[in-house]
């Protein structure tokens, strides 16, 4: 099938990727001169476990391209995903202007096209967008709903670092549509996708994902407060949690059932709060949802205390993207955490080799500016460096190369928030952060 993307991001660049990878001809649009010329060279315009060889590969083989133009891409493809960001206001509402800017380019270009055209929502949106998406493409190509177009809900479930992975397994895959012909035609382009296809209505669409990311942050601040809990009376949180997850029945699954670090990331943050600015607007009253961000923040709070108890000024801190395989640093508890120690006098020395300065773009590249200015003078891809000159070594993910450090360097302090070795505990010159 064609197919088009709008937003060569993180959603849009995996999308690509995958669906080339499955037969189909991509091509992909964005504002930004840069990530149309990255695709179009082969190139991954994020970094992420085996998109580069997939984009690499799709571009060579001629199923992916990429433009400025929005006629092109909509004239040369009869299914279109809209995947552009979401991010929050400052009241916690969704920004959708990218969402609407598109859907009007959309409808301006499909005056000139002649025959049904299926439009996707990818990006992550809230109840009733669907409907102003299709009263957009409506006005502004003169065709009509259900006739001429169809506007389709079907969210991605991409964890960062295994989303290529995610994308052809997926629980589950989402359609959201009223349309017959425009479930026929998603469910021909999942056909290499191994899940079951869930038909639902519009608005059960549109609304799983803000449910199913509110319910991971819970998860994730749920464990550790019981590791914060267990620390104090001398139990061992993960295997209290290991024990715990063995219930798959009643206790679900034992994905981020890991007591630890903060959660951050672009997906969490932002539909937890989008649930409860909802839930406000509703005059409904929601107390565990409203105070998850407030034990995620506590969380972090732990973490300052810890780094500041052991009175040294040079601290060094291996992984600053939120999640390890990834270097987004957007709502990165790591970057926060650097960011109150500069504000602090400390000196900072961090390690990160999934961080490319020259290749941060975007979102992600003025987020860590504005919180890290000068980001280059603290950063290095020498890990040995980075050790030799700390006194105190935060680790934030579980790395391979970071398990034998704490033997190595018997005089340094380390502050594990990610357990990488689960047969240690706190002792000599090693902290478990929540065990």
């Amino acid at each position: 099938m064609k197919v088009s993307f709008f937003g060569l991001g993180y959603v849009g660049c995996v999308g690509m990727g995958c669906l080339a990878k499955s037969g189909h001809t991509v091509i992909g649009v964005d504002t930004k001169s840069e990530k149309v010329d990255q695709i179009n060279r082969g190139e991954a315009t994020i970094v992420e476990a085996d998109i580069s060889d997939l984009i690499k590969n799709g571009v060579s083989d001629g199923f992916i391209s990429a433009t400025l133009d929005c006629d092109e891409a909509i004239l040369n493809s009869d299914l279109s995903f809209i995947a552009v960001g979401t991010p929050n206001g400052p009241h916690g509402h969704l920004n959708l202007e990218y969402v609407f800017k598109v859907a009007k380019d959309i409808g301006k270009s499909l005056q000139k096209k002649n025959g049904f055209h299926v439009i996707i929502i990818r990006s992550t949106v809230l109840p009733g967008t669907n409907k102003q998406v299709a009263d957009i493409v409506s006005a502004e190509s003169g065709k009509n709903y259900g006739i001429d177009f169809a506007i389709v809900s079907n969210p991605e479930f991409l964890r960062e670092g295994t989303a290529v992975k995610d994308f052809f397994n997926p629980e589950l895959t989402v359609i959201g549509t009223d349309s017959e012909k425009a479930f026929d035609m998603m469910s021909k382009l999942y056909n290499e996708v191994d899940s079951k296809i869930y038909r639902v209505p519009i608005r059960v669409g549109e609304m799983i994902k803000y449910v199913n990311n509110s319910y991971h942050a819970l998860k994730i601040a749920f464990a550790n407060e019981v590791g914060n809990i267990c620390k104090e009376m001398g139990v061992d949180s993960h295997a209290l949690m290991n024990l715990f997850c063995e219930d798959t029945k009643l206790n679900i699954s034992p994905v981020y059932f890991r007591p630890g670090f903060a959660y951050g990331g672009s997906c969490l943050p932002k539909d937890l709060k989008a649930l409860t600015t909802l839930a406000h607007d509703n005059y409904i009253d929601v107390p565990v949802l409203s105070n998850i961000e407030r034990s995620n923040s506590i969380q972090k709070e732990y973490v300052l205390e810890k780094i500041m108890e052991f009175s040294k000024k040079n601290i060094g801190i291996l992984g600053l993207s939120f999640k390890k395989g990834t270097d987004d640093l957007r709502n990165s508890p790591a970057v926060e955490i650097v960011e109150r120690l500069l504000g602090k006098g400390y000196w900072i020395h961090i390690y990160d080799k999934y961080i490319h300065l020259a290749k941060l773009t975007g979102t992600n590249k003025q987020e860590i500016e504005n919180k890290i200015p000068k980001i280059g003078n603290y950063i290095s891809d020498d890990l040995t460096d980075v050790v030799e000159k700390s006194e105190v070594i935060v680790i934030t993910y579980n790395e391979p190369e970071f398990k034998g450090l704490i033997s190595r360097y018997p005089d340094k302090k380390f502050i594990d928030l990610s357990r990488i070795d689960k047969d240690k505990t706190t002792e000599g010159n090693y902290c478990g952060f929540s065990w």
